[in-house]
């Protein structure tokens, strides 16, 4: 199969999006693992315009990468500099990467009135800046930046601006889309129409404002681009950039062009989850391909197909890309579904009276009542258990009792009493904690560690949500309270509903407890 050439650009171009912050070190940890995955360029950062970048450069050089080339950014010279003297092109080679990307001016726009030049000295500012680099002995990729605007507005312009790179010596010609506002249409015409005329290896970098930045992408690739830029989940300033979690997916599976080796692929969903959690942004659960709701079925009519041949609802095997396919549970579920995640769960159905159709008529009902069941597994499963009979509580609450004190100019401090029975012994247990849920939450592990020889310190509560189930009732209104815990073994979820917003997190916090003794 034909080979693309995949050039990564999150650690540059990505942290430029809303709340992304990476430290140096950060930026190191995901190079090491962009480079494990077999990306063939890291762009690391612009080391001209911040110390930060000019870290991890100085950390990079102290790591071998095994697959990737190593590149840093950075723009043209100044104005009637010359490029020997330039800040930012010493800045680039003082970096030591073997590759150097830098960006130009394609529009004229900006040539006139942005940069406040002429459109001669552009195209001096451009040549001299690749030659310079490439006399240094640097692979030199130049990003045409906003060419695409610039050639609608100016085609003859845009095509001397390329020229001109081509000319200084550039390896590579990427062609930007930065203002994300070209169709994929637009771009196949015009790559068709000039990439006959550039006589280096061409690349295409496209924003995702239109939300077409993946299929402006792949339309680049088939009108021929050989390289591709993006960012690992789409991460990037305003709207993002293509996600390269889509664009190699597609680029490997659907068109039939080698990104990655089959094994690398495997661990894709691996790697954007990964980017996330450095990154310190909630993963988004519907990205196609990576997120947890790509493969999820929740209508009863669908599982029932899926159960049959999986193709009939999904266009792929999740397995490909790291990725599983999960069946949730609501009040659109069927029979299907409750038999599809008896299976999984290992659950056999039919006691106490309850077959699959009469438990998927309870869900129905406690659904209608306010319970979420497709994001609360832990609490489902504990569910379907009972109802078959397969699950009696490892412990029983007799009562607690909570009291908030709050003093002038200090936070709150909570006390939670609590009286539970495990067999026909009980255990009246009493703590503090910086909430009413917190000071449950101690009370409960003390007296948990009575009965049972598990380690609850290494179970966490991660999370926490509040769910008004409807608010005309003001203050007195129904809620519903998430929970999710993690182990280190495993992450699950519950659920709690009451018209008491502590009874309703005792309930899920008494779920999430059992959930975990049941597993240990």
């Amino acid at each position: 199969m034909e080979s693309i050439i995949v050039y990564d650009t999150t650690l540059r171009d990505g942290s430029q999006g809303e709340k992304i912050n990476f430290s140096a070190e950060d930026k190191l940890r995901i190079a090491q693992r962009l480079d494990d995955m077999g990306i063939h360029y890291i762009e690391g950062g612009w080391p001209g315009s911040n110390p930060r970048d000019v870290h991890f450069f100085e950390l990079a050089k102290k790591v071998s990468f095994k697959h990737a080339c190593l590149a840093a950014f950075g723009s043209t010279r100044r104005q009637n500099t010359r490029p020997e003297e330039d800040p930012n092109l010493i800045a680039l080679l003082q970096s030591e990467t073997p590759a150097v990307t830098i960006f130009g001016k394609s529009w004229d726009l900006h040539v006139k009135k942005v940069l406040v030049t002429t459109l001669d000295e552009n195209l001096a500012m451009i040549e001299d800046s690749v030659a310079h680099l490439y006399s240094q002995g640097r692979e030199v990729i130049y990003d045409a930046e906003h060419f695409f605007d610039g050639y609608k507005n100016n085609p003859d312009y845009a095509m001397k601006t390329i020229e001109a790179a081509v000319s200084g010596g550039a390896d590579v010609i990427v062609l930007c889309d930065t203002n994300g506002g070209t169709l994929p249409f637009e771009i196949q015409e015009i790559m068709e129409r000039i990439c006959p005329r550039i006589p280096v290896k061409v690349g295409i970098h496209t924003h995702n404002d239109c939300g077409l930045a993946v299929a402006n992408t792949l339309v680049a690739v088939r009108a021929g681009a050989v390289m591709v830029q993006g960012t690992i989940n789409g991460y990037g300033e305003r709207s993002g950039n293509a996600d390269l979690t889509s664009v190699i997916p597609n680029l490997q599976l659907k068109m039939g062009l080698t990104c990655m080796s089959e094994e690398d692929l495997l661990r894709l969903t691996e790697l954007s989850r990964y980017v996330s959690e450095v990154a310190n942004m909630t993963p988004f659960n519907g990205r196609p391909f990576v997120g947890i709701s790509a493969f999820a079925h929740k209508g009863g009519i669908h599982v029932n197909a899926i159960m049959k041949t999986p193709k009939a609802y999904e266009h792929m095997e999740p397995e490909v890309i790291g990725n599983e396919r999960r069946v949730l549970m609501s009040d659109l579920s069927g029979k299907s579904n409750v038999d599809y995640k008896a299976r999984e769960l290992g659950v056999e159905l039919g006691g106490d009276g309850f077959d699959s159709r009469g438990i998927a008529n309870e869900i129905k009902r406690l659904e209608h009542e306010g319970y979420q069941f497709d994001a609360a597994e832990g609490s489902f499963e504990l569910l379907l258990k009972r109802l078959s009979g397969q699950f009696k509580p490892l412990f029983q609450l007799e009562s607690f009792r909570v009291a908030i004190e709050k003093e002038k100019d200090l936070p709150c401090r909570a006390y939670a009493t609590i009286k539970i029975s495990v067999g026909d012994q009980q255990e009246i247990t009493a703590a503090e904690g910086t909430g009413p849920v917190n000071a449950l939450d101690n009370a409960l592990r003390k007296a948990l560690n009575k009965f049972f020889l598990v380690d609850l310190e290494k179970m966490h509560l991660v999370d926490f949500k509040v769910r008004v189930i409807e608010g005309r009732d003001g203050t007195g209104a129904r809620v519903k309270v998430f929970i999710e815990s993690r182990d280190q073994k495993r992450v699950w979820s519950t659920i709690g509903v009451s018209p008491d917003i502590i009874g309703a997190s005792w309930e899920a916090l008494e779920d999430s407890f059992q959930y975990k003794l049941s597993h240990t």
